[in-house]
Parts: structure tokens; sequence; C-alpha cells
């Protein structure tokens, strides 16, 4: 994203600091894909601050807009992450396997967006397959759900029909390009 929005046009006149949030290392891992080819990500025409978020400790992403990471079972890195104001919430998994902090963290919010890489029997342990996703979605009492980071498996699968089959505690939402929701 970094390296685009260096060399894009429309992006030369951009003046508006740009924030990015994420986990413990992040400015190393721009450090070291900058040594690869002398890249200078962090040079653009606007500003770049980085911040490093640690799991559990609240941190506001702009003014009345809060947020709470939490690690996922995933890498070392991977975190899910709670997004607050004062109209709503949200839950963001990432990439995950199984985890019940993560319902906790999802409890009763107004989206909780999960990933569910497979369908039904899963060949690894840190993704969800649906009946996992299912289960934390029920556990959760979210008011609505989406599903995202699909495999290739899902491509001939009836998404609602899926679904469908496990009795869904709140609408579950097909994550696809271009979808715009409304909390």
């Amino acid at each position: 994203m970094l390296q685009a929005m260096k060399h894009a046009r429309e992006m030369q006149h951009r003046e508006k600091p740009l924030t990015i949030f994420g986990p413990v290392g992040l400015g190393g891992l721009i450090d070291r894909s900058n040594k690869v080819n002398n890249y200078r990500l962090l040079e653009q025409p606007f500003r770049v601050d980085l911040v490093e978020v640690e799991p559990l400790e609240p941190f506001e992403i702009v003014t009345g807009v809060e947020a709470t990471a939490l690690k996922t079972p995933h890498t070392s890195e991977s975190l899910a992450i709670h997004i607050r104001d004062g109209e709503g919430t949200l839950v963001f998994s990432s990439d995950t396997a199984p985890d019940e902090t993560l319902v906790a963290l999802a409890n009763g919010v107004d989206l909780f967006i999960l990933e569910c890489t497979f369908v039904r029997n899963k060949p690894v342990e840190k993704h969800l397959e649906l009946a996992e996703a299912m289960h934390l979605i029920r556990k959760s009492h979210a008011k609505r759900a989406m599903l995202t980071h699909f495999y290739p498996e899902w491509d001939d699968v009836d998404f609602q029909k899926a679904v469908a089959e496990f009795s869904p505690p709140c609408e579950v939402i097909e994550a696809v390009d271009g979808l715009r929701l409304t909390l």
C-alpha cells in the first residue's frame, strides 16, 4: 500500500497525515521491507505515523473512536480488533483458530466480522471453518455477523444455504467486493 501510494499521482498533493495501526513489530517490518530495495516507504508527500498497539491496551483511532486489540491464535502478529464509538461496535477477527477469548471481545457487538477460510474439514488449525465461525457467532450474541477470507473451495458453495444449516442466531452476511454496510 505504501509503495503504491508513494507513486500514485493522486497522492502527490495529499497533505493529511496517514496513521497506520498494527502489532508490535510493525515499524521493524517496514524497515526490513525498505532495506530490500531502498523503498523509503515512509518518505511520502504526507506524514506517515506508525502506531504499534499492545493487546488489551485501549487506543484511540480518531477522536471519539476507541479500539482494543486482542491476540489471536494464528501468528505472533495476528490481532483481532474491537472498535467502538458512541454509535456502535464492531469486532474484526483477522486470521484465527477457534478462540473463546474472541467470543468475549465480541460479546453483544453490532457487527462481528470473522474469517471463514474453509467450508468444512479444514486441513489446518489456524483458520476457521464454517461450523467454528457459527459457534463463535452464536456464543458472542452479536447483532449481525459477516464472514470473509474465503478460500477457493467456497466458490461452488451456496453461502446462504450453507449458513442456514446452522440456524444462525442473527443475520450472517457474505463479504463480497464493494459491499457497504450501515451500522
